[in-house]
């Protein structure tokens, strides 16, 4: 089926008479303007597409690495081909700034060319010593995986798990976001221009409420999620229902630790840039922001300034550093949960206001003296809001950071070498960055622990989180 687009609405009757809810809608958050609409795929055509790609996966899983890896370069191909095209729809899609769009899909690029140099090698049979003549480890690909995937990195998030899981053999299914519709249908484009056979990627337009019945399906082999503590909750479920493998991407409030070897002069910009980054709209933003007393008002002055004197304003300007939320809701909920914070004390610093006019607009803001009893202490903040907390020591800071349910990454800025590694010792996380803003590379392993998921993305440990590793003796 050839998915229309259709004016903007609620609903559309179809020519059977139905009535079919729309749930895919492409709205500009720069303007409030709905772009585009898109109905959902019916229950036929969702059968279609999986049972294509079950067909697809008996016989892709036996293609060449060497073919596997055409196939990927000639995606990144397209990627850098046609990267300001594509960075404008992911602009226009969830206001991320264009110059934040042109990174991340030269970052999707990056990616594919990497896995299709180095998947092979990652996943070679390991040899291991044993009374056998030969014995080890090989990795065989499990199947259809289906992925389902957010908004604030709509390219980047899928291809993440596409490159990796592609070239090990995998197929994908991916359940988007729904107001990404387009950006979606853009990378199934791009995987089938690239050459990947048909239904080695697939895009699944149906809400969120099938998707467990997606799951249990036998043909569909394992889950990879992206998103909210809830969502998480609900697909982690669903797989153990059904004894599935999942790799779950949730949640954050990750710490920007200053310690007091810290070089401000490096910290407080990439302070402004870990709270902002994609409009502040990133679970592996820097959040909290704790600063030992020696550091504290210093950084407090600088960072809050910084802050402040950032411009916000249409994504496409190149001087805009922060544009839009992604949607009215997202904007209320973060005006309600700074609003919330101020009304039982804390202290504004820079911003705390939404922006009037058209668009859905929050000036960059930092509040102080938030504690536990506020929405702002307690939730994560996904938007431009950091809460700045003074903490004795460096083992303080640590405490503090790891009071939290979260657990995905942290940043730690300290020049002093016994600092730095305290630090990633006792810090409960998945990731911890040393005078760097956490970030995901496809040479790192990319995910968290506690409430922010389980398993691991990128690297040869992610590309191997939806791979059979069979156990091979041969006397």
């Amino acid at each position: 089926m050839v998915v229309r687009v259709l004016p903007p609405s609620s609903s559309w009757t179809s020519p059977f008479g139905q009535t079919v809810v729309m749930a895919y809608i492409s709205t500009n958050p720069t303007t409030g303007d709905v772009v585009a609409t898109f109905e959902n795929h019916t229950e036929s055509e969702v059968e279609a597409r999986v049972a294509l790609a079950a067909k697809t996966f008996l016989t892709y899983r036996t293609t060449s690495f060497e073919d596997r890896a055409m196939w990927m370069r000639t995606a990144a191909e397209i990627f850098e081909g046609e990267l300001p095209n594509i960075a404008q729809v992911l602009t226009e899609e969830m206001g991320k700034t264009f110059n934040a769009a042109r990174g991340e899909v030269m970052k999707c690029a990056m990616t594919m060319r990497y896995y299709a140099e180095h998947a092979e090698e990652m996943l070679k049979e390991e040899a291991i010593a044993s009374a056998a003549s030969r014995s080890g480890v090989r990795y065989d690909p499990l199947g259809v995986v289906l992925a389902v995937m957010p908004w604030n990195f709509p390219l980047w998030q899928v291809v993440r798990f596409a490159a990796p899981a592609l070239m090990a053999g995998n197929v994908g299914l991916l359940k988007h976001a729904s107001n990404v519709p387009r950006a979606a249908l853009l990378l199934e484009d791009a995987f089938r221009r690239a050459g990947f056979p048909d239904g080695c990627f697939t895009n699944l337009f149906l809400p969120a409420s099938r998707v467990a019945a997606l799951i249990g399906d036998d043909r569909v082999a394992a889950v990879t999620l992206t998103g909210s503590e809830a969502a998480g909750q609900s697909v982690a479920a669903a797989a153990g229902h059904s004894l599935k493998k999942c790799v779950l991407e949730l949640g954050g409030s990750d710490p920007f630790i200053v310690a007091d070897s810290a070089d401000l002069d490096r910290a407080v910009p990439m302070a402004v840039t870990g709270r902002v980054q994609n409009n502040g709209q990133s679970c592996i933003a820097a959040k909290r922001f704790l600063v030992v007393e020696s550091r504290y008002e210093e950084f407090l002055a600088r960072f809050s300034a910084e802050m402040d004197a950032l411009v916000v304003g249409d994504p496409m300007d190149p001087a805009t550093g922060v544009g839009p939320l992604v949607s009215a809701q997202q904007r209320d909920e973060i005006a309600e949960q700074v609003a919330d914070a101020i009304a039982k004390g804390a202290v504004v610093h820079a911003g705390g206001t939404v922006v009037d006019g058209p668009g859905f607009f929050y000036r960059p803001t930092v509040l102080t003296k938030v504690d536990a009893s506020m929405r702002a202490g307690c939730e994560e903040l996904f938007g431009p809001v950091a809460v700045v907390e003074q903490v004795r020591d460096l083992d303080h800071a640590i405490e503090v950071a790891n009071a939290t349910p979260w657990g995905l990454g942290a940043s730690v800025w300290a020049n002093d070498q016994l600092e730095q590694e305290r630090a990633i010792a006792g810090i409960e996380a998945g990731m911890v960055f040393v005078n760097a803003i956490v970030a995901s590379t496809p040479e790192l392993p990319f995910g968290g622990i506690k409430r922010s998921g389980y398993g691991r993305e990128l690297s040869s440990v992610g590309i191997r989180e939806f791979c059979n590793a069979k156990t091979v003796f041969v006397q």
